[in-house]
This record gives structure tokens, sequence and C-alpha cells, in this order.
């Protein structure tokens, strides 16, 4: 049957509009191809006259599209015939239906998979070539693919190709050319099968029958009973598969995780020691799922269960019982990229929205702790939970290697940019150099401080006044009058009118054309903008307005600082069979001598003091980021000569930053890390110990800690020192105060108090001053409070003097100057009377400890919130 056009038609879609009569079929016409930039792929099960699978790749507005009679095969040594048909409109990803008999492409259509994809070169070039090599990132086809075109046969006029699957770890090797057709027989979008596909269509036309059924009878909807079979044996498939994976650890119950965060980068790392995500703009969400419950959880620690509950839903049908799941949750735009403008449409539109959440790490499964497993573990894992997920939930694919090759075609989408992570990194819940994130463009948020008056015909207001802090010091950055819709200027200028202040929360106000007609507002709110570079007076070049962050809170927006990525050497393989990254780079940061011995008699090396740290991270990261650091530095290693640093200058790395400290009448700035980058850093500089102040570097004159330093004079037995912090625990506990006990990693112990920083450094010290006078005035034969040496022969030193501003204290988990590497390490109470001395755990014995431990000696300390006697008046 010749179809009757219902317009003149040109372009790409000629050949598609030609062949059907819009009348007749459910197909869609479509939208002439625009300058849309798109990156989805479909896969449609299609019973025509023989039953094929239609491939389609969105490019240049349109859908390019193949036919393969078999369908593709995840086995690699399998090759499939793929006749190249006319390019389809975007309109066609989602067709799902039944074509009527007669009409072009007669019989019923299925949505078989769904996706995104990604080229491995110029896509234009390679269809040229006949040679276009991509992966795939859907519910169903994951990893490497390649089309290559053949001379077409005798007879044939539309181009042939041959699709194969590339060897990567997505590979699976068949039995049975029907692999991956045979094990999917439902459509991705509505899980119906061929035949109840086709008779819900008001269409009568026979339809192909699948081989499987019997003839003229469709299958029943009702599977809930195979359904739960299957679910509850992939479940223990699942269960299984966590416990089996490198350093699993079981745990009594889920923990609270807070995210992985990335570090932006100048550069895309290289070698196969990185694996490479695309970067989505939407919201990050830590998803807890309990037998069937699901919780929601933003990065700033807000519950958003019910504000996305269709998405929890479908994370409840997922087949495991107990998980955590990283992800992010995205809205797509008409050009088929996630845009955090997008996804706020969506939002305000709930009605009709359409989000999506992308998957890509699992911390914890099913009673296991899985933090410290290679991330490509947990990878593998993840994917299995989500074969067959809702359609709003997607496994975040990736690929390994090619990371230049895939930002650059990240860019040319129009994407945001791509992550890189290290594939046998741990997760750990800081911002780390084991993730890296390349941007096409600047972005980043900003706090909003103030607002202009419009002018001409424009309402609510005329530009942002926007910064980012320095410590607490709000910082100026400029103005951003573009990006904002009429809706946008006058919801947002509602919200500024609720937060208006007399002065300015800059720290230093905005002068000249900037301040004229200025407004300045509370800085609550958080704003995503884009812009093309910064100046050198740090000034934003180009800034563009994308929408509001509601998922991290003004405190935390600082400038990012990028780093330069360091390729990671292939030198060993992990349990999954992959080669993994380790050598002259630890967590991003590159080692110069790696080898040098740090500490001899122990033969610890250099690597051997980063490659600890990277695996306590988690342990010891919230002790001292984002506090005044004093470093010991042995630069040729012990038993050489070493100094203490505590100021910033040029030759410290980017990795490590200053805070502004008045030192008499001088201001100077001490040294500052923030993540797992910052402390490999200091290794680099061979670091041997840590030494924190007790307060955060942006509330230097409120202490957040308490330290009692039980340092035992000449001639005192160890029990003494342990009964020593048992009294200053339990004088503690009179004045209301929880206590936690460490080794020092030296001689003695630490009894160490968390209080909220209310209280100053006058009273924190007076008040530790006052409890060590207590004990020495009880028991003056075990105890001195003096820090005469001549007065504490035979006597434990209760040294209170580390609490006052500028003292230090060697951190929780830090490594000692000492030969054997000991460690000062946190204990409970109740394991304190069997400790036989303060230096019993070292860089090499600490690690198995902690991964013995059921449960975090110190778990609440950071949760508590308790306050200096003195100062809850």
């Amino acid at each position: 049957m010749t179809a009757r056009k219902q317009r003149t038609s040109t372009g790409a879609l000629r050949e598609y509009r030609r062949k059907r009569d819009f009348r007749s079929t459910k197909e869609p016409a479509g939208k002439d191809p625009g300058r849309e930039v798109g990156h989805r792929f479909v896969v449609q099960k299609h019973a025509a006259r023989n039953l094929h699978y239609d491939l389609r790749l969105e490019h240049d507005g349109v859908l390019k599209s193949w036919a393969v009679p078999k369908g593709p095969s995840a086995d690699s040594s399998v090759v499939r015939l793929a006749v190249q048909v006319e390019d389809h409109p975007l309109e066609y990803y989602d067709f799902e239906g039944t074509i009527p008999k007669g009409d072009y492409g007669g019989g019923t259509v299925m949505v078989w998979d769904v996706g995104t994809w990604t080229a491995l070169g110029d896509i234009d070039e390679g269809l040229r070539r006949g040679s276009l090599k991509f992966s795939l990132n859907g519910k169903r086809l994951h990893g490497g693919w390649a089309l290559f075109r053949t001379k077409s046969a005798a007879g044939t006029s539309k181009p042939q190709w041959l699709l194969r699957k590339e060897k990567d770890r997505w590979e699976r090797k068949s039995d049975s050319d029907e692999d991956l057709t045979s094990q999917h027989t439902t459509s991705i979008l509505s899980r119906r099968s061929m035949d109840e596909i086709a008779t819900a269509s008001d269409d009568k036309a026979k339809v192909w029958q699948d081989s499987r059924s019997k003839p003229g009878k469709a299958a029943q909807p009702s599977r809930s009973s195979t359904k739960s079979a299957k679910l509850r044996a992939s479940k223990r498939r699942t269960a299984v598969q966590a416990a089996s994976l490198p350093n699993a650890v079981q745990i009594a119950k889920a923990p609270t995780i807070s995210p992985q965060l990335a570090t932006t980068t100048a550069s895309v790392p290289t070698g196969d020691g990185w694996l490479h995500e695309i970067k989505f703009d939407g919201y990050r969400l830590m998803c807890y799922l309990n037998k069937g419950t699901v919780r929601l959880i933003t990065r700033g620690g807000h519950d958003w269960t019910a504000k996305y509950q269709e998405v929890a839903d479908s994370l409840s049908e997922l087949n495991v019982n107990d998980a955590v799941l990283d992800g992010e949750l995205i809205a797509f735009d008409i050009k088929g990229r996630s845009t955090f403008n997008a996804m706020q449409n969506a939002t305000r539109r709930s009605g009709s929205r359409r989000l999506e959440l992308h998957l890509f790490d699992v911390p914890y499964c099913n009673g296991y702790d899985l933090r410290r497993t290679p991330l490509i573990d947990r990878k593998v894992l993840l994917k299995e939970m989500l074969l067959d997920a809702d359609e709003g939930l997607h496994f975040s694919d990736h690929i390994i290697g090619h990371g230049e090759k895939m930002f650059r075609e990240a860019c040319q989408h129009g994407l945001e940019g791509t992550i890189s992570k290290r594939v046998d990194s741990q997760y750990v819940s800081s911002r780390t150099s084991s993730w890296l994130k390349n941007k096409c463009k600047h972005r980043q948020e900003f706090v909003i401080g103030g607002y202009s008056d419009p002018e001409g015909a424009r309402s609510g207001f005329g530009a942002l006044l926007v910064g980012v802090y320095e410590g607490k010091k709000l910082v100026y950055c400029g103005r951003v009058g573009t990006g904002f819709d009429q809706a946008t200027l006058s919801s947002l200028y509602k919200q500024l009118l609720k937060l208006q202040l007399a002065k300015t929360a800059f720290d230093v106000s905005p002068t000249g054309a900037d301040a004229k007609g200025a407004h300045w507002v509370k800085p609550d709110l958080v704003a995503e903008l884009e812009f093309s570079e910064w100046t050198d007076d740090n000034r934003l070049r180009h800034p563009v307005y994308l929408g509001l962050r509601a998922d991290k809170p003004a405190s935390r927006v600082v400038r990012e600082h990028a780093l330069t990525a360091t390729p990671a050497k292939v030198t060993s393989t992990n349990a999954a069979g992959l080669k993994t990254a380790s050598g002259v780079t630890v967590a991003g940061v590159a080692l110069s001598n790696p080898d040098r011995m740090l500490y001899p008699k122990v033969k610890v090396t250099k690597r051997n003091l980063a490659e600890f740290y990277e695996a306590i991270a988690e342990r010891i990261l919230p002790h001292i980021i984002n506090r005044p650091l004093t470093i010991v530095r042995c630069p040729k290693g012990l038993p050489s000569k070493c100094f203490y640093q505590r100021h910033m200058n040029e030759t410290l790395p980017p990795t490590l930053r200053g805070v502004r400290v008045c030192e008499g009448d001088e201001v100077v700035q001490y040294i500052v890390l923030d993540d797992l980058a910052g402390l490999v850093s200091l290794v680099q500089l061979s670091t041997l110990e840590i030494h924190p102040w007790g307060a955060m570097a942006d509330a230097i004159d409120r202490p957040n800690r308490l330290i009692f330093d039980l340092d035992p004079g000449p001639g005192v037995p160890w029990k003494r020192v342990v009964e020593a912090a048992m009294t200053t625990r339990d004088i503690l506990a009179s004045a209301n105060l929880q206590s936690f006990v460490q080794t020092s990693g030296g001689k003695g112990l630490h009894v160490i108090v968390p209080i909220m920083p209310r209280a100053d450094w006058d009273e924190a010290k007076a008040f530790c001053k006052a409890v060590a006078q207590v004990m020495a005035t009880r028991e003056p034969k075990k105890y001195t409070a003096t820090l005469s040496k001549s007065k504490r022969e035979g006597k434990v030193f209760i040294d209170y003097l580390r609490n006052g501003k500028g003292a230090t204290s060697v951190a929780s988990y830090s490594a000692r100057a000492r030969d054997g590497a000991s460690v000062a390490t946190p204990l409970s109470w109740e394991e304190l009377p069997d400790l036989r001395r303060a230096d019993a755990f070292t860089v090499k014995n600490l690690p198995q400890r902690l991964q013995a431990q059921k449960a975090d000696p110190w778990k609440a300390y950071f949760k508590l919130r308790q306050y200096l006697p003195a100062a809850t008046k």
C-alpha cells in the first residue's frame, strides 16, 4: 500500500513521511529537525512482516535508525546484521503500539530499551566512513558497541552494517544467539509483552505471535506470582553478591552515610585506572531502602521522600531488602539534556513531570558495609539490582579509559561535563580527589547577598549580587542579570523581600556601578550560576542564572578551585579481574619519591603512609578538615631532623588553604585542609604528625572540643594512666559531660570532650584547669596539674594547657613521628582496661582493627550537643 502524505516534507524526515499515512497510523509525524542536541537511544522490538529490533540513536535532531533482524547480542563474538533505514523523528523515541495492517511496517512495536549513548569519536565522520563506535547506558544494553558498514549485497538498496558488542565488563558470553532477547521479553516502559500490546490496541490487525505463546492466546496481564518469585530469587542473589565483594564488612544495620563529593580538576585523568561517567545536573540524593520503606535524603540532610514520592515508590520495588544507594535526580530538557533548569521546571509542574533517578553507587547492601570495597565492584552489584527496575530508575554507566574523548563528546552535545573516578576507590563521605569533575563551562553555587533595582520595563529586580565564603567572611564576586524569565523574577523577588537587611553581609561592600541601587539581604539563598571565567580581580565574567539550590546550605558555598589531574599507573588486578590504579598517585595527588622510607625501622614508605590515610579517610577527616593545623614535617624521614609548621606559604600545594589568625599585632595564615587530597598532600610534604586546633576555621574563637592529655611521669605504671583516664571521665560526667578516650600514640592517653562552640578560649581553659586541679587536690600522690617536670616523678600530669587559643594536640587517627609508626587511636571505654600500652596501634595494624570493628567506638562523638557548664546560662 502506498502511503498518502499529509504535508510536504523536506530534509531528513522526507523519506520517513513519504512512507506513512498519518491519518491511519498512530506513529508521530514529528517536527522538522531544529538545532537539537541530544544523546538518547531507543531499541524497539518490531513485529512487522518479520520480527526485528530497531536501534535508534539521537543525532542532529533525528533518530538515526538500523533494523537488526536478530536483535543485539552481549557476546562480542556474535556479529549481527544491521540494515540502515530512514531517519525517524525524535517523537518516535517512546512510540509503542500497533501499526495497522497494510500500512508501512504494519505490526506491533514495543519499546524494548531506552537510555543515553556516547560516541567515541566524531559522529558525522563515523557515519561517513562507515565505522561508528559508541557506549550505551540503557536499562538492558550497556558498555561499548560498534557499527561497521559493509558492501551491500546485490539487489539491496539499503546500507548494510554489522553490529557487535565490544569486549568490556558488560560483555556476556552466551550459549544461545538469543541471549538478550530471550532474557527480556517485555516493554521497558509499560512492562507489557508483545501480545499484551497488540490486544490492548484498538487495531484488530493480525500481528506476529511469539513462538513461545500459543497462537491466538494473549499473555495474561497478571504476573504477580511469577514476579514475586523472581524478586525473591534476585534479592537472595544480591545478598550473596554483597557478601562476596572484597572488603565487605558485615554490620548490624545500615549506617547514615554522607555523600562522597568530587573535586574540580583542570584536566581529565588518563589511563585505565579511571572510569568516566556523564555529569548530571540535578539533585543529589542518598536513598535508604529497608524492606520496602524508602527515604530520600538530600546532600544537605533534608528528607525529600514526600516531595518525590513516585521515585521512592519505584525504589521500593527494587530487588534488595536493605541498601543505601547514591544517585542524582534529573529531568531532561527538550534537547535531551539533563539541566538544573529542567529539573526545577519539572518540580514546579509536578502533575506532568518526568523525572529520572540515575544511580551510580551502593555503599551499603543487605547487611554489608561496602565503603571499603573497590568502586568497580560496587557498580557491578548496583547494575544487578537495577536490571528489572522501573523506567524512572537508571544505572549510571561508565567508560574505562578514553576520558578525554568522552569529555569532548559531552561538551559537543551540550552536557555539563563528566565525572572521573578511580576504579579502585573507596567510598569516602567528604570531597576527595579519587572522584574528579570536569565541567564544559564554569559553573558553581553562589550566595545571594543583595539585588539591584530593575531598569526599563523589567519588574522585580535588575541583578543579583552574589559571593562565596572564605572562612566566615562573605566575599563579593559580582552581579548576574541574565537567565531570568518573568515567573522567576516574580517568585525570587518575593523571597528576597522577606530577607531584607539594613546593611550588607559582604565582608567588603561592592562599590561603584555594582553598588548602584543595591538592596541587601540576609545571605540564606544559594544560586547556581554558569559563567565564562574568573577575572583577575576575582569577579565573574558573563554569569547566567540557572536556578536556586535548596539542597546546599549557604554557609558551605566556597569558590571551587581546579586541581591538576595526574595519570594513574596500572599495577594490580582487583577481584573483578580489572587492572586497578596505584603507584605515583594517591587520591589524585602525585607523590615524589614514593618509596622513601619515612619509618625505616618498620619499613613504612611515603606511599604506604598515603595509602594508609586513604584507607582510613572516613575516620580521620572529620577530626581535621576545616581546622587550623600545625604539622610535624620530617623531609628525610626518621630519624632525621623534623620541624613544626603552621603557617601557609607559597611553597604549599593548592590542595591546602589558609585561614587568617591574629598573632599579637600580626595577621597570619594557618594551614587548613578540606579533603583527602589535602591530607595526602601533607604526606607528600613528609608530614608525620597532624595537630589540629580545638576550633573550626570558620569559628576560630569558639572551641568545640576539650582535651585532657594524661602524661605519665617517670616510674608511673600503665595501669595508673588507665585509672587517671577513668577518673577524668567520672569527674566530667558529674558535670553532665560525656567524654571519649584515645591512645596518644606515645606514652599516655587523651580524654576528649566535644562541646557546642559557645564558650570562648579563656572559659574553656579555665574549666579544664579546674578539673585538673580537682584531681590533683584529691589525690596529690597520683596526679599533678603543674607543668614543672621536677614535680612529675611518679605522677600523671593532667595537661589542661592544650585548651588555650593556638594550642594543639595530635589528631585522632594521626600517625606519630616515632620509630614504630604508632597512631593516636580512639577506643571505647570498655576496651581500655585490656589495653597494655599507648603505642599499641600503628600504621600497619590499625586498618585491620578498623575493619574488624562492628561499630565505631566514637559513633556518638559528632552527634552530641553538650555545653561547657559555665556557658549554659
